[in-house]
């Protein structure tokens, strides 16, 4: 008999960060390079679970174009990335991975939730399922959340945006405008 997951069995439970070792020299110019460099050059890792991986590969093409925000290069191997977004169902599983997949990660790394089944469990989340996490956060510790189902991709950039923000301590992007809460009467279009 296999032995039971050790990353899911246990439960929810505190989470610890990965300690990063305080700079040899701490000038502040220096860390602010680095700070800048490494919030303009994040390389999410390829770890599209479900249906909301359609939307992290939309978000890297042409119409959104995650490229202009530094964050096209899209890694294959865990230990070259720096973000993991967790797009779609984590399984009871998939857990075991996901834990072992993010303790390779090199300091500092980040994490993206997306999806409502990443957040929550979704659709799966009832009583008497057994086999979903119910939300990633049980497994590893979440920098940043992108509801939907699936998010749209404007969302996902907004979620590598808040990302960055962590990093710098301030937002880069603009922030997008307000949508006017009523429409417009359609007396009003009539000319």
């Amino acid at each position: 008999m296999a032995a039971p997951d050790r990353a899911v069995s246990e439960g929810p439970g505190p989470i610890t960060r990965a300690e990063v070792l305080p700079p040899l020299v701490n000038l502040r110019p220096l860390n602010w390079f680095f700070d800048v460099n490494r919030a303009m050059s994040l390389w999410p890792v390829t770890f599209g679970l479900a249906c909301c991986a359609i939307e992290m590969m939309a978000v890297s093409m042409s119409r959104f174009d995650i490229a202009r925000f530094g964050a096209e290069v899209f890694r294959p191997s865990i230990r070259q990335a720096d973000l993991m977004m967790v797009t779609g169902t984590v399984s009871r599983k998939m857990a075991p991975a996901l834990v072992r997949l993010y303790e390779q990660m090199p300091a500092p790394k980040f994490v993206m939730a997306c999806g409502n089944c990443a957040i929550s469990g979704g659709p799966f989340k009832f009583e008497g399922q057994y086999g979903i996490v119910e939300g990633v956060d049980r497994l590893v510790p979440v920098d940043v959340y992108v509801p939907g189902c699936p998010p749209r991709p404007e969302a996902i950039l907004e979620g590598v945006f808040a990302i960055q923000e962590k990093i710098l301590g301030v937002r880069v992007w603009p922030r997008p405008k307000e949508m006017p809460s009523q429409p417009a009467s359609p007396k009003a279009t009539k000319a």
